[in-house]
C-alpha cells in the first residue's frame, strides 16, 4: 500500500527493495554513460534516436551533473594522449591510487579546460537545454535527485542517493580509468597500457573490456572473443530492434579465404584494415609457437634469458622499459630463430604504421614481407605468411 509519509516513503519498500531499487538506478546511469556519452558521442560508434538520447541525458543531469560536451571532450582527448603528459588521467602519469581515489578531480580539472573543449567537444550538443539547464545549472539536477528520492524512499532516500552518487566516480573514474589501464588481461598488443579487467562486461555495462575498446575505439561492440560479453551491445541491439538505434560500425574478425595464395591489393587492403589482428595473430601463430620450440631445444643455462621473450617480441616500442629493453637484447642473441621472429614482427609494424607510401609501394613491401617469411625455413613463419595472403576484405 502506498504511502506519504516521510519515514516509508511514497514507494514505502522494505530494506531489500531499496537496495535493488539502488542497484537498478545506479545501472541505469552506467548504461547512459557507456551507450550515450562514451559509444554515441565520443566515439560516434552509433546513432540514438533523440527520444533516447534526451533521455539519457536527462538521467545524467540528474545522477552526476556531467555535461555532454565536456565528459565526450575529456574522453577524446584521452584517447589522443593515452599515457602520455597531456592524458587526463592516466594512472601511468598520476600513479593508480590517483585516479583510483581522485579520479573525478582529474576530470573535473580538465573540463574547466576551455582548450580541450574547443578542441574535442565538437559535435555534441549545443542547444537551450545543454546551455541553459544542464551546464548553467550542473548541481541543481544532483539535488532535484536527492529530493526525488526522499520522495520516493523516506529515510532511506538519503541512502540511495548517496550510492547514486558515489557509482559513477567509484566505477567510472576509477575503475575504468584506473584499474583498465594497470590490471587485467589483454587481446590486443595496443602501444598504451589499457587492459581487459574481465571478460564479462556487467557491472559497468561492457566498459570492462577496455583492451578490446582501444583496439577499436570507433566500435559499437566491445566484446571480441566468443567467451567475452558486453552487456551495453546487448542494450543497443534491443533498442536497434525498436527502431531506437542504428550501428554505424562494428569490429568483424577478418575474412580468410584458405584458397586464396596470391598477395594482390586486396589482401594490402584487408591485411591494413583488420592489422590490429594481424599483430594479435602473429603473437599467437608465430611468437608463441616459435618460442616453445626454442625453450624446448635450448640448453638449461639459457632458458632464463629466452623464456621472457614470448611477450617482449611483440610489446609496443613505447612500453618498453630500459631493463626490458636489456632483458630483450640478452635473449635475443640466444636465438637465431626468436630474433627472425622479432625482426618481422617490427618489419609488419614499421608497414602498418607507414603513412606516406603509395598503394602499390606498400603492396611491394607486404609481398616482399610473405617471401622473406616463407624463406626463413621456420615453419610457424612460412604458415603464417600463407595465412596472410588469404586475407579478404569482407563483402
Amino acid at each position: 500500500m502506498l504511502s506519504l509519509s516521510f519515514v516509508d516513503g511514497l514507494l514505502n519498500l522494505p530494506w531489500w527493495g531499496a537496495l535493488l531499487a539502488t542497484l537498478g538506478l545506479t545501472h541505469v546511469t552506467i548504461i547512459a554513460v557507456t551507450i550515450y556519452l562514451h559509444r554515441h558521442q565520443a566515439h560516434r560508434a552509433l546513432s540514438l534516436h533523440p527520444a533516447v538520447a534526451h533521455f539519457f541525458r536527462a538521467w545524467l543531469w540528474l545522477t552526476t551533473g556531467m555535461g555532454t560536451r565536456g565528459w565526450t571532450a575529456v574522453h577524446r582527448k584521452h584517447h589522443a594522449f593515452v599515457e602520455l603528459a597531456q592524458d587526463p588521467h592516466s594512472p601511468s602519469i598520476y600513479g593508480i591510487r590517483k585516479v583510483l581515489t581522485e579520479g573525478v578531480e582529474l576530470y573535473r580539472k580538465e573540463t574547466s579546460n576551455a582548450e580541450t573543449l574547443a578542441k574535442y567537444s565538437h559535435g555534441t550538443p549545443d542547444d537551450w537545454l545543454e546551455r541553459q539547464i544542464y551546464e548553467r545549472f550542473a548541481w541543481h539536477g544532483i539535488g532535484l535527485m536527492l529530493a526525488i528520492d526522499l520522495v520516493l524512499f523516506g529515510c532511506l532516500g538519503l541512502t540511495v542517493w548517496a550510492v547514486q552518487m558515489m557509482w559513477i566516480p567509484i566505477f567510472a573514474a576509477g575503475v575504468i580509468n584506473g584499474l583498465a589501464h594497470w590490471w587485467g588481461y589483454r587481446n590486443f598488443e595496443t602501444p598504451d597500457r589499457s587492459t581487459n579487467v574481465t571478460p564479462w562486461g556487467l557491472l559497468v555495462g561492457g566498459e570492462e573490456l577496455h583492451n578490446n575498446h582501444h583496439a577499436f575505439a570507433s566500435s559499437a561492440r566491445f566484446s571480441l572473443q566468443p567467451w567475452e560479453f558486453d552487456l551495453g551491445w546487448a542494450y543497443i541491439r534491443v533498442l536497434e530492434r525498436l527502431g531506437l538505434a542504428n550501428v554505424k560500425k562494428v569490429v568483424a574478425p577478418p575474412r580468410i579465404d584458405t584458397l586464396k595464395s596470391s598477395v594482390d591489393l586486396d589482401t594490402l587492403r584487408a591485411v591494413v584494415a583488420s592489422h590490429v589482428h594481424v599483430l594479435a595473430d602473429y603473437a599467437q601463430r608465430v611468437v608463441h609457437r616459435v618460442h616453445r620450440d626454442e625453450i624446448a631445444l635450448a640448453p638449461q643455462n639459457t632458458r632464463r634469458a629466452i623464456r621472457p621473450l614470448k611477450r617482449l617480441i611483440y610489446r609496443a616500442e613505447r612500453r618498453l622499459g630500459d631493463d626490458e629493453r636489456a632483458c630483450l637484447a640478452l635473449g635475443l642473441t640466444h636465438s637465431r630463430a626468436l630474433t627472425t621472429v622479432y625482426d618481422l614482427y617490427r618489419q609488419l609494424v614499421a608497414l602498418f604504421n607507414e603513412r606516406q607510401a603509395s598503394q602499390d609501394r606498400l603492396l611491394h613491401v607486404l609481398q616482399q614481407w610473405c617471401r622473406e617469411a616463407e624463406e626463413t625455413g621456420i615453419a610457424a613463419l612460412s604458415e603464417f605468411a600463407q595465412r596472410l595472403a588469404g586475407y579478404r576484405l569482407a563483402a
